[in-house]
């Protein structure tokens, strides 16, 4: 099983960190990818993460998981890498997972992958939706997961280990790390 997060400049850097830590706790093997041209990839807060992959070097025929963080100038970034377009598409036609939390779910609105679907967004992004957007923290709705924004980073996170692993494997990785206790 991989998992494969996308870094553009700009991103949030929690909704990056967060899921990434969360996940290798519970043993998902995932992978931070620049669609920038270079490894070191700046956050929208100043920080700078080393991506284990460039979008170029990647095989993405294994991939259980693809992931977008939020963040401006980030979200449009990704949003305007076709690659990556073509692989959301691509990755939602066979029916494989998408996750895209705070802005990053207007990309899946714009590529039109939510018709039929509920997701949830950062506030201003709803006209991204359409008829899609719901007022909740973490939406799950068939292959897409959707979240609102870098303060629910954690249960987004804890919702994806839980729908890659299970339930039990979540709620270790949520003790183990005080949340919620």
């Amino acid at each position: 099983m991989e998992v494969y997060l996308f870094l553009a400049e700009g991103f949030e850097e929690l909704e990056v960190v967060t899921p990434v830590d969360l996940m290798r706790r519970a043993g998902i093997n995932i992978n931070t990818v620049s669609v920038s041209g270079k490894k070191d990839v700046t956050g929208s807060h100043g920080i700078t993460l080393h991506a284990d992959l460039l979008f170029e070097q990647c095989d993405f025929s294994n991939a259980e998981l693809l992931m977008l963080p939020g963040g401006m100038p980030g979200t449009k970034h990704l949003g305007e890498h076709q690659p990556l377009c073509r692989l959301l598409t691509e990755q939602n036609e066979k029916g494989k997972r998408i996750g895209a939390i705070c802005a990053a779910p207007s990309v899946l609105g714009q590529l039109h992958l939510l018709e039929g679907k509920k997701a949830t967004c950062y506030p201003g992004f709803e006209s991204y939706l359409g008829d899609s957007y719901v007022d909740d923290s973490v939406v799950v709705d068939g292959n897409v997961i959707t979240a609102k924004g870098p303060g629910v980073a954690y249960d987004y996170a804890l919702c994806l280990i839980y729908l890659l692993k299970d339930k039990d494997t979540a709620d270790r990785v949520a003790s183990q790390s005080i949340y919620n206790i």
